[in-house]
């Protein structure tokens, strides 16, 4: 299962957060983007049905393909914390990807 976590950065200041129901955040834009990717990897309950669906690598790859293409045309234009935050989900996202791709070991196949 993937972990995410943000952290409030010690140069943010609180009266950037008052407005947050008007307002998303770079870094919620991109746990909202993880979020979907996990749910299409089967790890987190579809928000609206509650129930875990069963894989669908396709569109997990289509999200890890959105925040490469975000993580490329936002370089040199976000903060520290923003860059290593979506670093770190990328980098989740692609093992997680690669794991559920690998074949499954059996000890008797049938």
């Amino acid at each position: 299962m993937l972990a995410f976590e943000i952290r409030m950065a010690d140069n943010e200041h609180p009266e950037q957060h008052e407005h947050d129901d008007d307002h998303i955040s770079f870094a919620a834009f991109v746990l909202s983007l993880a979020h979907t990717a996990a749910v299409h990897f089967g790890d987190i309950p579809d928000p609206v049905s509650g129930q875990h669906a069963e894989a669908n690598l396709p569109a997990a790859q289509q999200m890890i393909d959105i925040l490469s293409l975000l993580e490329a045309k936002t370089r040199g234009n976000l903060t520290a914390e923003e860059r290593q935050l979506l670093e770190q989900i990328l980098y989740e996202l692609r093992l997680r990807y690669v794991e559920a791709n690998k074949p499954q070991s059996r000890i008797i196949t049938p």
